[in-house]
């Protein structure tokens, strides 16, 4: 029995839309995710996939690496990281967009880790086949696959057998032709708060975050330093003239 359908809702991210998803009013989190966006067919990620094109990511601890269909890439925000998403390739020969971003909430005690970047080739990623479906695990554990690589199975962000259905009860599907699904899932972390691009448990910690946003004290990627999104005044704030 399905419990709640959430129809996507179109969001512009500076220039390009995405169909949002989560979060939504009457379910502010599924497990440990707190976004969950459709980029396409045109993205921004924290885990990115990708079915249609490529997207260039750089951040602030020095990663530069392309992305493209059946690739993963893994970004760690930790305590705190700036990071961007180019069309390049896009803008320079043409051709759909079209992948999948979440964002997954961390651990109260993994909030302030470092941050960091992982990239996963296509090749990393197992697939298995069962009834004519083709599945291909991107993250964390499930159906008695898991990600190979070591740095993939220490991060605290998906546990090894999230409840993506009741015990015992199996989920079943029934496509009437060609579908892609995707199945999200995990432990609940606890109360999270969300402002703009911040997510903590503690709204004091996002209220520092914004201030240091503001008066421009977070590196931004070496390699991409040339611009960045303002954060919206305060409500109620006054104008600034000078803006």
């Amino acid at each position: 029995m399905i419990e709640l359908v959430i129809e996507q809702r179109r969001r512009d991210l500076g220039g390009f839309e995405v169909g949002r998803v989560l979060s939504f009013a009457k379910r502010r989190m599924v497990g440990p995710f707190v976004f969950f966006d459709h980029m396409g067919p045109v993205g921004l990620a924290t885990l990115t996939y990708l079915f249609e094109g490529e997207i260039m990511h750089r951040d602030s601890v020095g990663s530069e690496q392309g992305i493209q269909p059946g690739e993963v890439n893994w970004m760690i925000a930790g305590r705190g990281i700036t990071h961007s998403e180019r069309f390049e390739r896009a803008r320079r020969e043409g051709g759909r967009m079209n992948g999948i971003q979440a964002w997954v909430a961390l651990p109260t005690e993994h909030e302030e880790t470092d941050p960091s970047f992982a990239h996963h080739a296509a090749a990393e990623l197992p697939i298995f086949k069962q009834r004519g479906a083709r599945a291909r695990l991107i993250a964390g554990e499930a159906m008695g696959a898991r990600l190979p690589t070591e740095r993939a199975s220490r991060r605290p962000t998906i546990p090894s057998a999230p409840p993506m259905s009741p015990p015992g009860r199996p989920v079943l599907f029934t496509a009437a032709g060609p579908a892609v699904l995707m199945l999200l899932g995990g432990e609940p972390v606890g109360e999270r708060f969300i402002d703009w691009n911040f997510v903590s448990s503690s709204k004091e910690r996002i209220a520092q975050a914004k201030a240091d946003w503001r008066a421009g004290r977070m590196k931004l990627p070496d390699l991409d330093n040339g611009e960045s999104i303002p954060l919206a005044p305060e409500p109620g704030a006054p104008a600034n003239p000078m803006s």
